[in-house]
């Protein structure tokens, strides 16, 4: 999910990504390396001919993703009505680079913005589908798998004591007032009470993409998990407006307790990066205020 911890961050050239392509995936050898950027906070990206993309964890937070991807990404892509990344190979450790990485088909596609969505209900009840099919997918038993570590989900309180931080810091932006009843009513909400469902983890507007203005797929499933699906509401405050939010939860038939905790999410994981980058980066400034904002409208 958002907030993932970093610890060091090792230096990705593109020529230690050629030596690492070149000598375990020979195959790929004549193909051009391109870097993608912006790529994100947890992966450097390249683009690796015109078919296949590279994906090297920036930190130790994200160094479990290439496997989980390669077990799971596969079995989910025909369950899903929009497309989603498929792996082909993952990478070894190699020439000082410490981690394992991946090699993706490439995904066509724009990242989706609040400007060409945000009041599409059609859209809306798209990602309101792909969540239902995602939580309706059971390939075992999942109770078993929820407790495998790289699955589990993480309770909403385990942020209180740095989402209260930072309402603190970020008083004099937002109203901390608001935000604090927000906290507090997502906090005492009955928890999730329905059986384990998968999530995406990390379901924001940065990890969707459209072709021709149509949402077309979802990418970065490092946070896929089981448990409580109030994580992945986060996209109705990052790209719905309230009518289109409106559509989305009738679509998925979300109850009153599970949307607050929706809000939650939203309200803490936009309080995390809205601290850590908006000092740096005026465009997750933009992105996180209006999180922010629309988390505490509902």
């Amino acid at each position: 999910m958002t907030g993932r911890t970093a610890g060091t961050r090792p230096a990705i050239p593109a020529e230690l990504v050629r030596k690492l392509v070149d000598t375990q995936f020979p195959q790929w050898a004549a193909l051009p390396l391109e870097l993608l950027d912006p790529a994100g906070s947890d992966h450097v990206i390249y683009r690796l001919g015109g078919q296949l993309t590279v994906r090297l964890p920036r930190h130790e937070g994200a160094i479990g993703q290439a496997r989980k991807e390669l077990e799971w990404l596969p079995r989910l892509a025909p369950r899903l009505p929009l497309a989603i990344p498929v792996p082909v190979g993952v990478g070894e450790p190699g020439f000082g680079y410490p981690w394992r990485w991946a090699v993706s088909r490439w995904l066509e596609g724009e990242v989706a913005t609040v400007e060409a969505l945000a009041d599409s209900s059609e859209a809306a009840v798209r990602l309101a589908g792909f969540l239902a099919a995602l939580q309706r997918f059971s390939p075992e038993d999942v109770h078993a798998l929820r407790s495998r570590a790289d699955l589990a989900d993480q309770p909403l309180a385990a942020r209180d004591r740095a989402t209260r931080a930072a309402i603190a810091q970020v008083g004099d932006v937002f109203d901390a007032a608001a935000m604090t009843g927000l906290w507090d009513a997502a906090l005492t909400a009955p928890a999730w009470d329905g059986p384990p469902v998968w999530f995406h983890g990390d379901f924001h507007t940065g990890n969707l993409l459209t072709v021709d203005g149509r949402l077309s797929a979802v990418i970065d499933f490092g946070g896929l998990g089981i448990g409580d699906p109030a994580c992945d509401l986060t996209i109705a405050y990052t790209l719905m407006s309230p009518g289109s939010r409106a559509a989305f939860r009738a679509a998925l038939d979300v109850d009153d307790a599970t949307w607050i905790r929706g809000r939650g999410w939203a309200l803490a994981t936009g309080l995390n990066a809205y601290t850590a980058y908006a000092a740096v980066n005026p465009r997750i400034a933009a992105q996180t205020t209006r999180q922010i904002t629309e988390a505490l409208v509902g």
